[in-house]
């Protein structure tokens, strides 16, 4: 974590309005992530972000779950982002990584073990969160993908640089349930 303390302070239960409650909505009845209460200060962006990033994690994204989160925690490692670097550990082992390829990731694409696919991945991953472009080399190993699939390889390493950003910058911090990585710590 970048920072021990919020620069903006999520929303206390006493503090959330109905604005706030109505984007929040029905899935967020029991715990309402840090993440989101911080966000929700800024209800209209909070509401264009929701669905930008709902889009990332929905069956709409062609690239499959597993890719997806193998991609999203290589951004989040990249940022040096403890929080969603902690969030999506949990879901990556949910979407079929294991727990040695999710701690390989921070060791990134020429470490030994990973698939040719699973490399080209997070070469691109790499690449765009070091210079917010895809070499032909890179893009020649993405061959495997579709068209579609590398569009959204491209948002969604784009869409959790964002969120990276966001939460590094606004310093949200852990919510109770989960535990920061020792090499994210600073």
């Amino acid at each position: 974590m970048r920072l021990n303390k919020p620069r903006i302070a999520p929303l206390q239960d006493h503090e959330i309005g109905e604005e706030q409650r109505a984007l929040l909505g029905e899935r967020f009845k029991g715990q309402i992530y840090n993440i989101f209460r911080t966000l929700s200060r800024a209800p209209k962006a909070y509401k264009r972000f929701m669905l930008y990033g709902g889009y990332i994690l929905s069956e709409h994204n062609d690239l499959a779950p597993r890719e997806r989160e193998l991609v999203i925690l290589r951004a989040g490692f990249n940022w040096k982002s403890g929080y969603e670097w902690a969030q999506h550990e949990r879901i990556g082992l949910q979407c079929g990584l294991t727990e040695e390829e999710i701690a390989r990731i921070k060791a990134g694409p020429e470490a030994a073990g990973w698939s040719e696919e699973d490399a080209a991945l997070l070469q691109a991953t790499d690449e765009l969160t070091a210079d917010a472009f895809i070499t032909d080399a890179t893009w020649a190993r993405l061959g495997f993908l579709t068209e579609k699939q590398k569009m959204d390889l491209v948002m969604t390493v784009g869409q959790y640089t964002q969120v990276s950003m966001m939460l590094n910058s606004f310093g949200v911090q852990l919510d109770d349930d989960l535990t920061l990585d020792p090499d994210l710590a600073k």
